[in-house]
């Protein structure tokens, strides 16, 4: 059903595509995202950039930038709002400080094992909505959600069960994360990103809360921290498309559908693309008798979800968007046998 939702709106949008004379595009943009240059989900989101030429039949270019390029990544709503950028893809959890709702929306822990489950919540639960009443405020306007494969898990001591988590040391970042696995019985520590390999390979972290199995390979993580956890069991962040809101609502109508059509077409690559680099990966970890890849069962995952959903409803009650956003993703995962 998602591919026949993306293939109307991708062919929706090319019979909207009008020739462009040569010569300088209408509209030149600026989008951050929060991935380093030469990153899976940066290379992609160029390509994005690129299709939306296309499309637009080159009426707009916009111009992808890495993490911290014009803003730090923690500034790019305001950035984008106030027309420092015209626009961004990110995770919104960067932004929890401003609002909790944005942790919540950014990533539920534990909720989704697929990203076509936090999609089809975003598309016909309710989620595109509540996003889009969130960041209006800020003079935002939500194109739209893509996401990635789930975030696998990098440990250099085995984790089979919830019960294996007690006592680990494991780098999370702040907030809805840290907590579930202190719930769970972990010792999280808050570490960067950038240090996350030294300390594991030091031995100050047991394991960490990274990235996309491929990330971690090619970075050389599995080769320190044997026991990786895949498919993974906690993390699926969403990645927030958006736009400066006033030059938005100045766009022709057939650009505003480009716009909407393109985002499902990203969405789409990008699932499969990482997809098929996890894939990739996994069968060249597969050859270093050292590392053993370990899949929770389905048993374990719902005990970490139930550990989850305590957080859940804690973080439901900071407001009243929190609140509603937690009511619809209870009442979406219960419709869908989810819970």
């Amino acid at each position: 059903m998602f591919r026949q939702l993306i293939g109307a709106a991708i062919f929706g949008a090319a019979a909207l595509t009008i020739p462009h004379a040569a010569g300088a595009a209408d509209y030149n943009w600026t989008f951050q995202t929060s991935e380093t240059a030469g990153e899976p989900g940066f290379v992609n989101k160029q390509k994005w950039a690129e299709s939306v030429k296309t499309l637009s039949g080159g009426r707009i270019e916009i111009e992808v930038l890495p993490i911290g390029a014009v803003v730090p990544h923690t500034d790019t709503l305001e950035a984008v709002g106030s027309g420092i950028l015209q626009g961004h893809l990110t995770d919104p959890s960067y932004f929890a400080g401003k609002d909790p709702a944005f942790a919540m929306m950014g990533n539920l822990v534990g909720a989704w094992s697929d990203p076509f489950e936090l999609l089809g919540f975003m598309k016909s639960g309710g989620g595109n909505e509540l996003y889009s009443e969130l960041v209006e405020p800020y003079g935002v306007h939500f194109i739209g959600a893509a996401a990635t494969e789930p975030e696998a898990f990098v440990s250099a001591k085995p984790i089979r069960t919830v019960e294996d988590l007690k006592g680990i040391k494991l780098r999370a970042p702040e907030g809805m994360v840290y907590e579930i696995f202190a719930k769970a019985g972990a010792s999280p520590v808050v570490l960067p990103g950038s240090e996350v390999f030294t300390a594991l390979d030091k031995g100050v972290v047991d394991a960490a809360d990274y990235t996309v199995f491929a990330t971690n390979q090619a970075q050389g993580m599995n080769d320190i921290a044997h026991y990786p956890l895949y498919p993974g069991f906690h993390s699926l962040p969403l990645i927030d498309i958006s736009m400066n809101k006033e030059i938005w609502d100045g766009l022709p109508d057939d650009l505003k559908a480009i716009l909407n059509a393109s985002v499902d077409q990203f969405t789409f690559n990008h699932i499969y693309s990482v997809r098929k680099l996890d894939a990739e990966a996994v069968k060249q970890a597969k050859q270093n008798e050292d590392i053993e890849i370990i899949n929770w069962s389905p048993e374990e995952r719902a005990k970490f979800r139930r550990i989850a959903q305590q957080e859940w409803q804690v973080w439901a009650k900071k407001n009243d968007m929190t609140q509603r956003y937690y009511d619809a993703v209870i009442k979406y995962l219960e419709g869908r046998n989810l819970l």
